[in-house]
């Protein structure tokens, strides 16, 4: 069975225009897994079809039917699959394709689109901007459960200040989801921990790096190394800026330091 995503714009939106459509895929036997409107005046669709040469014929037919003007018609991609689901496209930087933008009110939508790639194989590495408060490590976990995956903090401030430096176990696992905070990390002064990162970033899995504009400053690494970029925001017209997090949000060095003996995490 193949998948395929169709999308039209209405031109003419009169009565039935969906059911002509919907029966002439039936008469071709190509089912209609998912459909959606997607965008103002636009609708989606997945499709099915054991054979390529029905969605060939469908394809040719539905191209000269006027009340409608076909937008897309390919193999679906994550995007596609998740604007079909929940009814509208994630934004995309028009500048950088790889970089996504959320606004906090569609979190659902974001866990969603990560748990799409926590269920790929092999190496992704996705980096995630955003400020304090705004729900960064919550989506993450949330979308590592809806993906089935264990989740590994290498370094955080969810609860107190956690820096790794060893693993125990099965956290060594191909299928966990490695995170890991680029301030905490960038500031760790840790080679033990630094060494950790670099043998996971090795690991051929997944792994998610809040900040990765301030976790690049000091490594090997650089924002090309990223597969995807992650934007969230309480709200679209937010500036994401790094110098108030390191203000008031992250203790200076010496701090740090009695932390990793006393009230935070360094194991």
């Amino acid at each position: 069975m193949r998948e395929w995503y169709f999308e039209y714009e209405i031109q003419v939106n009169r009565p039935g225009l969906l059911g002509d459509i919907a029966s002439l895929l039936g008469m071709l036997r190509v089912n209609i897994v998912t459909i959606n409107g997607v965008d103002q005046g636009r609708r989606g669709m997945l499709l099915r079809a054991e054979h390529d040469v029905q969605l060939e014929r469908f394809e040719q037919i539905v191209s000269t039917i006027e009340t409608i003007a076909v937008t897309k018609f390919r193999e679906p991609k994550l995007r596609d699959i998740l604007a079909v689901r929940h009814g509208r496209y994630i934004q995309r930087d028009a500048d950088d394709r790889n970089t996504f933008r959320f606004v906090r009110d569609e979190l659902g939508l974001l866990v969603d689109f990560m748990a799409e790639i926590f269920k790929q194989e092999g190496h992704k590495l996705v980096g995630l901007r955003g400020m304090p408060r705004v729900g960064k490590t919550e989506s993450i976990v949330a979308a590592s459960v809806s993906a089935n995956k264990k989740w590994i903090f290498l370094s955080s401030t969810m609860i107190k200040q956690t820096v790794r430096n060893q693993l125990m176990g099965d956290e060594f696992n191909e299928n966990n989801i490695f995170i890991l905070d680029g301030i905490v990390t960038r500031r760790a002064h840790d080679e033990r921990h630094m060494q950790l990162v670099r043998e996971m970033m090795r690991m051929p899995t997944i792994k998610v790096v809040e900040h990765p504009d301030m976790f690049i400053q000091q490594s090997e690494y650089s924002i090309e190394d990223f597969d995807y970029i992650i934007e969230l925001r309480h709200h679209p017209d937010e500036e994401i800026t790094y110098e108030v997090m390191e203000k008031n949000n992250f203790v200076n060095d010496k701090s740090q330091a009695d932390d990793m003996f006393g009230g935070g995490f360094n194991f």
